[in-house]
């Protein structure tokens, strides 16, 4: 028998629905992802190669969608381009906080450990592209990617841990606090 969009809905609606609400708490958010996973169905049915492994196929296809709910609604700490950046805005467009942070920042890059304060200067001050940088440094693109990642990230909890910022609706620092004395 050939699998159809139909027939799998037929079949899996009910148990993918209680599947997907096992993992996401919300009513509304669970029909977002099984429709999203009934389209991925119906637009890929023909990818199947063995249907003896539908079932299986279905269920990946449903953890998949569920991983990217919480992928795309994920927390982040995002630090504005204004710290990172060499090339700031006029000295008169930068708040007192952006100000004042700036060598602070400069500082926590140069502490960062040799392969990610790299990573960050060439990308971010040098204004290199990632794959510009991994051919300069001899790494794939996907090396060069994750090197920058890890940088920011690490940047990232330096700072926070650092202090305690205050943004304002389009994201740009405001205000800061020092969490501790020696920031």
């Amino acid at each position: 028998m050939i699998a159809t969009t139909e027939t799998i809905w037929e079949g899996f609606h009910g148990r993918l629905k209680q599947f997907i609400l096992r993992r996401v708490p919300d009513e509304q958010d669970t029909e977002d992802i099984l429709q999203e996973v009934f389209l991925k169905i119906h637009l890929h049915i023909d990818t199947l190669r063995n249907e003896q492994r539908l079932e299986s196929w279905i269920y990946q296809i449903t953890r998949n969608a569920i991983a990217d709910y919480y992928r795309t609604r994920r927390e982040t700490g995002h630090l504005p381009d204004a710290l990172l950046l060499p090339q700031l805005p006029a000295e008169d467009m930068l708040n007192d906080a952006v100000r004042e942070l700036i060598p602070c920042v400069r500082a926590m890059v140069n502490s960062l450990p040799d392969e990610y304060r790299q990573a960050l200067l060439l990308t971010e001050y040098e204004g290199l592209t990632q794959k510009a940088m991994g051919e300069r440094l001899g790494l794939s693109f996907s090396g060069a990617k994750s090197r920058v990642q890890r940088a920011r990230e690490k940047l990232r909890h330096m700072l926070l841990d650092c202090c305690h910022f205050e943004f304002d609706r389009l994201s740009r620092i405001i205000d800061y606090h020092p969490n501790c004395q020696s920031c």
